[in-house]
Order: structure tokens, then sequence, then C-alpha cells
């Protein structure tokens, strides 16, 4: 398939070609919705954690006797209706990691390239370092390509200048093609990226690096 690239101002250059298996596939939304839900899980830290009855600071022994008097039959004063007693059924420290397969790791940053590039919010730009680190330059050239909600901005390599300039911008983010991940594509409504980048995304997850589809090592078997 073909993209547009266009300078700094929005004005178009020229057509490229891209890798119809990294920017032309049919999403599959289940797959991104697993990566999505794993990449947000392994975010967090689960450090809750409350102390069970066993846990908590005080006397084990019985706090009155168990007939005789009237009153509710209790136990230690640690148990979790007491004041200062332990948490019932409370959070645990534990971990929320999830674990995804290569393959599918891979697939959901292709359909979610492929997503933005079928719904023409991706923006592949000659250039986009600016010729000063400066805020209000990256806003004048946001409003030229016409990002003006949540962008996405995918240099090839590592780019200090970029991001100092586009780090006070709220709702913008500044990132190599490398670090691309599903999170930040799929929150994105408008991705940026220079040729540089779609080139580098080709190489990461394009070519030999995607999965035989099923059957296709049979056929070649056979052939």
């Amino acid at each position: 398939m073909k993209l547009a690239v266009v300078d700094a101002r929005g004005t178009e250059l020229r057509q490229i070609e891209v890798a119809d298996e990294v920017f032309g596939i049919e999403p599959n939304r289940a797959v991104l919705h697993q990566a999505y839900v794993a990449q947000m899980a392994n975010r967090r830290a689960g450090n809750a954690h409350t102390k069970t009855r066993g846990e908590v600071r005080g006397s084990s022994a019985k706090i009155r006797r168990q007939k005789g008097l009237g009153r509710s039959r209790q136990g230690t004063i640690r148990a979790p209706h007491h004041v200062g007693g332990g948490t019932a059924h409370g959070p645990r420290r534990h971990s929320f990691a999830k674990d995804l397969p290569r393959r599918m790791r891979r697939l959901a940053l292709r359909s979610a390239l492929s997503s933005h590039a079928a719904a023409g919010s991706l923006i592949v730009v000659d250039e986009l370092t600016p010729a000063e680190a400066k805020t209000k330059v990256m806003q004048e050239t946001m409003l030229a390509l016409g990002v003006d909600r949540r962008g996405l901005l995918v240099s090839g390599e590592p780019d200090a200048q970029l991001l100092r300039s586009s780090r006070n911008i709220d709702g913008l983010k500044a990132l190599p093609a490398q670090n691309l991940n599903v999170v930040d594509l799929v929150n994105a409504h408008k991705v940026v990226m220079t040729e540089d980048a779609v080139r580098r995304a080709e190489a990461l997850w394009g070519g030999a690096n995607v999965a035989p589809q099923r059957g296709r090592r049979k056929e070649e078997a056979s052939a």
C-alpha cells in the first residue's frame, strides 16, 4: 500500500510504498484487546497489602467466657469485627503481570498501525525534528498537521530535541519506533511518524518477523 509523505506544514511531497503486512492488515481486535489489557496490568505495582487477624498485634486470648453472661460469643480481640483487628478479604501484595506470546505482541502492534492507516489518522512526515527545541514551534507544527487532540510522535531513532520540544504539550507524547507499544497507539487520536520511523517499524515487525499463517508450512512442504 501507499502512504502520503507531507512536510511540517502539511503539504504533500510524495507517495511512498509501505509493507502491507505492517500497515495494511485486517486488525485483529481480540489480540489488540489482550495486548492492551496485558500492558496495563504490567504497569500495576500490586503493593496494596492488609494484615489478617494472624498478623496484627494483640492478645490471642479469648476476651470473655463462652457462656453464662448473656452476651455474644467472642474470641480474640484481633478478629476483623473489632477495632484494631485484622482485615478480612483485604488486598494482598501480589503481581498483576500478564505474559503474552511474542507473535501476539507483534500482531497487536501491526493491528494498531494498520487501524490508524485505514482510518487516515496515520501521518507520515518527511522531517519531524524542529529547528529549535521550543514548545511553540512544535505546537505550530501540530496545528498544521491537524493534530488537535491526543497525539503520538514517532521518530526513527531516539531524538532528544523532539522530546524536549513536545514534553510540555498536554496530550502529546514522543518516542522512537523501537519503543512503540499498543497502549500509546490505541490511546492516540493521531500518530505522526517520520519516514525513517516507518522503515524502522517495517524492519522490526515486517518481513521475516511476520508469523506464517496456519497451513502455509504444510502447503510449502507438499509443494
